[in-house]
């Protein structure tokens, strides 16, 4: 059986992989057309995330969840366009923010074009979501406009950082279940509801959406640490490198032990020297922080395949319960 996927998902039902199949080229055609500008120059620019590709998790997920419904209703590959619009849109907007020379492994957009050009192309994908939304009702406006609200107050929290007396990893982690979660759970709720299905089982693949989007970002901090390539084009080590601290880092910095000295030391700041640089990744790869790490990434996993309990037991329900056993092999 072929992957159907993102991250390599074995469907496991080949009937249920051909309507992925055919649902997401779908997609990637509406998606396509909705972006094209008659401005060659804004085309060029807005092309070039689009034509990176990605693994489109999140129309994947709105057309897994349209499968306890009408599949066919025809809101369902609109809106998966609509969360990948968006997603796209935030990736221009984010990697101005955090001055990143890479996207998808090579030269970002406002490395490439500078960064109002970036950012004004990010502006240019949210209109074109908005556009598209316009014609899916006005409940769909709503939990759209409360997503974007959810997504930049992430972003507001993660700059601004941890008040006073608060927790940082319970910080962190309330960022990114609103900066990854919160578009991931609108894409199970807008696939669900937007195939008709009922409310209890739109909440269901709501809250599971979160949930398995907090694991897959959790799983993205460990593969920066641990592997030697990833999926997303980085170098691995790069937030350490640029004193982001993620997951493992997090875990590192509550230890009291004497002997982490030298790894709290170099964890307090960016790493520009590729020698220091070396230095914190050896010593984080060895610690115990990356165990606790991968505890926190089944555990969010885990609850993500619990809240999938009362759904009937149909192809598209075991695709999700794989998504969660890939999600964590993903960072193995």
């Amino acid at each position: 059986m072929s992957s159907a996927g993102p991250l390599g998902l074995q469907v496991g039902d080949s009937e249920l992989e051909a309507r992925l199949a055919s649902g997401m080229a779908a997609v990637e055609q509406l998606l396509h057309d909705t972006v094209k500008s008659e401005d060659a120059f804004v085309s060029e620019v807005v092309w070039y995330l689009v034509e990176a590709g990605g693994k489109r998790f999140r129309p994947m997920m709105v057309l897994l969840a349209a499968e306890f419904g009408d599949r066919e209703a025809p809101g369902v590959v609109p809106s998966a366009v609509v969360v990948e619009l968006t997603h796209l849109a935030t990736l221009y907007h984010d990697d101005v923010m955090d001055e990143a020379p890479l996207r998808r492994g090579a030269a970002s957009a406002n490395e490439r074009w500078g960064n109002t050009v970036a950012i004004l192309t990010g502006d240019f994908l949210f209109a074109r979501a908005s556009d598209l939304l316009a014609d899916l009702g006005p409940a769909a406006v709503r939990i759209q406009a409360r997503t974007f609200e959810r997504l930049v107050t992430g972003q507001i929290r993660e700059t601004v950082g941890p008040g006073d007396g608060e927790d940082p990893l319970e910080h962190y982690l309330s960022v990114v279940a609103d900066k990854t979660g919160s578009l991931i759970a609108t894409s199970g709720r807008f696939g669900a509801m937007l195939a008709g299905a009922d409310d209890a089982t739109i909440d269901v693949l709501t809250r599971f959406g979160e949930r398995i989007g907090v694991a897959f970002q959790l799983a993205d901090d460990l593969l920066d640490v641990e592997s030697e390539t990833t999926e997303s084009g980085k170098t691995p080590g790069t937030d350490l490198r640029e004193g982001v601290p993620t997951l493992p880092v997090f875990h590192a910095l509550r230890s009291t032990d004497p002997a982490d000295a030298r790894l709290l030391d170099l964890l307090a700041r960016p790493l520009p020297d590729d020698a220091e640089h070396a230095e914190a990744l050896a010593l984080l790869r060895v610690h115990p922080a990356i165990e606790a790490a991968h505890a926190d990434l089944r555990r969010w996993a885990d609850d993500a395949r619990s809240v999938l309990a009362p759904l009937p037991d149909v192809p598209a329900k075991a695709a999700l319960v794989r998504l969660c056993d890939a999600v964590i092999d993903r960072s193995s």
